[in-house]
């Protein structure tokens, strides 16, 4: 019995199906705080649902992950997958889901707090897949073109659903935004953008 070989093995034993990626932790440590972010705006401020996506999104990459790594974005990929689960946790949960008007509590280190929160709760407020046009298009800085192949529509369905969900948004926030702004005199004009520009 070769024992040298014995104490250079994994304690546990791996199943024979488990793909080995050494370069796989380096993409969660680079990109992971992106798809969190992506998930968090997507759930609407709800950061253990968004982590909970998050981590059944990349659990989907990795099983993927030698062929995900050769395209030419596989950041871009990864980000569709999260909208993805996200979109089909809210298809899975639509039978089920309770309306409340309890908003989570998040914990925030942006300098404006009652501006952020405020447009969180108003993205919560909106159909899931208007929102996750929204998220690409405005926070993720994604063209109509990838955010319409990114959520299998056509570029048309972008566009309306963008000047449909920020018409939403604007009705939703009406003063609060405001108020918040008043609240918080050194609002930057981009922490608002999302919400404040044209979607075309």
């Amino acid at each position: 019995m070769d024992e040298s070989s014995d104490a250079d093995s994994p304690a546990g034993p791996r199943s024979p199906d488990l793909p080995e990626f050494p370069e796989f932790p380096d993409f969660v440590a680079s990109r992971g705080r992106q798809l969190l972010r992506t998930a968090f705006l997507l759930t609407g401020g709800d950061a253990y649902l968004a982590e909970d996506l998050v981590q059944e999104a990349l659990g989907r990459i990795f099983v993927k992950w030698r062929r995900i790594s050769r395209l030419e974005n596989p950041s871009g990929y990864a980000q569709t997958v999260v909208v993805n689960t996200f979109l089909s946790y809210r298809r899975r949960r639509s039978a089920s889901e309770r309306v409340t008007a309890e908003f989570p509590e998040v914990a925030v280190d942006d300098p404006d707090p009652a501006v952020r929160l405020t447009l969180l709760r108003a993205l919560g407020q909106i159909p899931a897949q208007d929102r996750a046009v929204l998220v690409l298009r405005f926070w993720e800085d994604r063209s109509v073109e990838e955010t319409a192949t990114a959520l299998r529509l056509s570029a048309t369905a972008v566009r309306s659903r963008s000047t449909r969900a920020l018409a939403r948004m604007r009705a939703l926030l009406g003063d609060e935004l405001d108020a918040a702004v008043r609240r918080n005199p050194g609002t930057s004009p981009s922490t608002r953008k999302a919400v404040l520009r044209d979607a075309n």
